[in-house]
């Protein structure tokens, strides 16, 4: 059988060491057609995150696609300071060239925006692995273009575990939970991966000495960037891999469950901001509440030792 067409998606984030495996992993997928990378504000400073993604598209040997800046700041609050979890350059220290080319000058809403609307409807996903400030920009400014997203697919949240920035808060919702609230209300079709279940996905020191050992470019380099994990936290027998779980699922919904949940996100005070709450006034999402944990690992590592 002729193998499907790849879906063409778009990767809003803020690298960070997970975020960029899960790009990484994106870009060793031929079911990915990446029209560019949007950027925003988030585990460190816009100018470090945009820089990162150009350096992981440099390793890659992929220039050919674009980096567009996007949101410096949180659409109406401070921004966080920078996760110190991630190192001072964002990245762990990881051995990254300089980026090859210049972010492009066109900010990433009026891109995605020229995207979406030159494009068929419905053709293109946004894989979201930071705050969701770009994307809610686009549906308060841009709805006829936001209304032609196919799918979003976000790293975000918690549902029934406790957070990782407040009980009830997850990193990228908090940080902009104006935003959160604006992507989760918008009716469009969205799948929330929360830490209930990027907790399940979680790599050993074994599994990225074995994708050292395979000598295959992507995999060392994924391996290191794992190794910076464990250097930067002293729980040091594993680490979940909270934004390659987006790529994952958009690779293999299979080895996912999904409920449909109606969610509200909380605005209120810095404890509470980004907290989940299901109730009937809430909108309805498609949520990932469980995950083939050890299948997923071994779809990564395929992936990325592939050649």
């Amino acid at each position: 059988m002729p193998h499907a067409k790849p879906r063409l998606i778009v990767i809003d984030t803020d690298p960070g060491i997970d975020d960029a495996i899960g790009i990484l992993l994106a870009l060793a997928s031929p079911e990915f057609t990446i029209a560019g990378m949007t950027t925003v504000a988030g585990n460190i400073g816009i100018e470090t995150t945009t820089r990162n993604a150009g350096r992981l598209l440099a390793f890659a040997g992929r220039e050919d696609i674009p980096v567009f800046a996007g949101a410096a700041t949180p659409l109406s609050r401070p921004g966080p300071e920078p996760l110190n979890l991630h190192g001072k350059d964002g990245i762990g220290g990881a051995d990254l060239p300089d980026p090859t080319k210049q972010p492009e000058n066109q900010p990433a809403v009026a891109w995605l925006t020229e995207l979406l609307l030159n494009e068929s409807a419905g053709t293109v996903d946004v894989l979201a692995l930071g705050p969701l400030t770009n994307i809610a920009r686009l549906i308060l400014e841009k709805p006829e273009a936001a209304n032609r997203i196919g799918r979003i697919i976000a790293m975000g949240g918690v549902v029934h575990e406790a957070g990782n920035v407040g009980p009830r808060s997850e990193f990228n919702l908090w940080a902009d939970p104006e935003a959160a609230a604006v992507v989760v209300s918008s009716g469009l079709p969205l799948v929330l991966v929360p830490l209930d279940v990027t907790r399940q996905v979680r790599a050993t020191r074994d599994f990225a000495e074995a994708l050292s050992a395979t000598g295959m470019p992507l995999a060392a380099m994924v391996a290191d960037l794992l190794e910076s994990y464990f250097e930067t936290t002293t729980h040091r027998e594993s680490r979940p891999l909270h934004d390659p779980c987006v790529m994952l699922f958009a690779l293999a919904p299979e080895l996912f469950r999904l409920e449909d949940l109606r969610l509200t996100v909380s605005t209120g005070s810095t404890e509470e901001a980004g907290a989940l709450t299901i109730g009937e006034k809430g909108t309805l999402v498609q949520v990932a509440m469980s995950v083939d944990g050890s299948a997923v690992l071994d779809l990564l590592a395929a992936k990325l030792t592939a050649i």
